[in-house]
């Protein structure tokens, strides 16, 4: 019998991680994080990986305990049924808000660069639609769109990125520490949860292979993720400076918009549809964890049936705010500093309460 059907490998597992968390350098994440930090923004993500690498670190350690178990089920085994059940739905909530307002955010960018003339809800059902069916179709569909996809839309961002560091001017990087370093520090602590990602993707531990691809996937991502957000960030103070990013909401999609290949004047439209798989992808999996913690904490087995009702409420919440490019930014800033502490804070309550227990004694034993 073969125990790995129905799970995904290494090559699947970490090109997931790479898209969904890599893509967040071509939304308003970069525009978010040098409105408060200047020119430090990239150094917060830095930080912001070495912050992130305890929760991990504690993560790993409590799944190497149960092999055959996600965060889900050690979540419940160490809370009990009732705080367990909690914790899972404030997990379910966060995770659903944030598939929201990304949704919102991504179909904005679409209407407001690409397609100015098409109405913002025909746009949002589309990109929803196209994510619900990937959705429905499970991890393994994910994986694999996620591993055909990857090269391609990897060696685009190398390109974008090599045209920003030939083009860009290092002396926009000064002053380095931006506002400070009691801001830096501040600021990349509450902005931590950029990286929730690397938390929430224990919640799929039993859907892949095993322990040793969990663990290897997870710090493999994390240290490509950090290099390739740093220099993304890097990259755009330096073509536009710092006074030039604050007014631009979508960095990343201005500099193709710059960028010049000879005879071709819209060269945008040779980058635009790699990040739009990219963005499909992220959808995808948003809404496929969205419904896998919804199952969990409401104890539904075929979760995939319930993505189409997440999809018409996300469409539907889409249409709530007046102005997605402000509203849903500030609504999502707020949410990411309130976050913060939670997520951070989980995995050590988790990891001391397996000490306690004895639990670490008895995976020893």
């Amino acid at each position: 019998m073969d125990n790995s059907q129905g799970k995904i490998g290494l090559k699947e597992f970490l090109a997931i991680i790479l898209l969904t968390v890599g893509t967040k350098v071509a939304d308003n994440t970069p525009k978010t994080l040098y409105e408060e930090l200047g020119n430090a923004a990239w150094i917060s993500i830095i930080l912001i990986s070495l912050i992130t690498l305890i929760p991990v670190l504690l993560l790993t350690k409590l799944c190497s305990l149960y092999p055959e178990k996600n965060l889900t089920d050690i979540i419940l085994h160490l809370f009990g049924k009732y705080l367990g059940w909690l914790v899972l739905f404030i997990c379910w909530f966060m995770q659903t808000y944030a598939l929201f307002y990304n949704t919102a955010i991504y179909s904005d960018i679409i209407k407001t660069l690409y397609f100015n003339n098409t109405p913002y809800i025909v746009i949002s059902i589309l990109l929803i639609t196209v994510s619900a069916y990937g959705a429905k179709k499970g991890i393994e569909s994910i994986g694999s769109s996620s591993w055909m996809s990857l090269f391609l839309i990897k060696i685009t961002l190398l390109f974008i990125l090599a045209f920003t560091f030939i083009q860009g001017e290092i002396n926009f990087l000064f002053p380095l520490l931006g506002e400070g370093v009691w801001v830096l520090m501040e600021e990349s602590y509450y902005h931590s949860s950029i990286f929730t990602e690397f938390i929430f993707l224990f919640f799929i531990a039993s859907k892949v292979k095993d322990n040793k691809v969990l663990n290897k996937g997870v710090w493999i991502a994390l240290i490509i993720v950090t290099i390739e957000f740093t220099l993304a960030l890097i990259g755009y103070v330096m073509l536009f400076d710092f006074y030039g990013i604050k007014i631009i909401e979508y960095p990343f999609h201005e500099t193709i918009r710059y960028i010049q290949l000879g005879f071709l004047t819209n060269s945008e439209l040779l980058f635009y549809p790699f990040w739009l798989v990219s963005s499909f992808i992220r959808i995808t999996f948003y809404l496929y964890l969205s419904a896998l913690l919804f199952g969990a904490t409401f104890k539904i087995k075929q979760f995939e049936y319930i993505v189409p009702t997440i999809s018409t409420i996300i469409v539907f919440a889409g249409l709530i705010p007046e102005s997605v490019t402000y509203s849903v930014v500030q609504l999502r800033e707020g949410f990411l500093r309130t976050i913060t502490p939670f997520i951070l804070v989980l995995p050590v309550i988790l990891w001391i309460t397996a000490k306690l227990k004895g639990e670490f004694k008895n995976g020893k034993t």
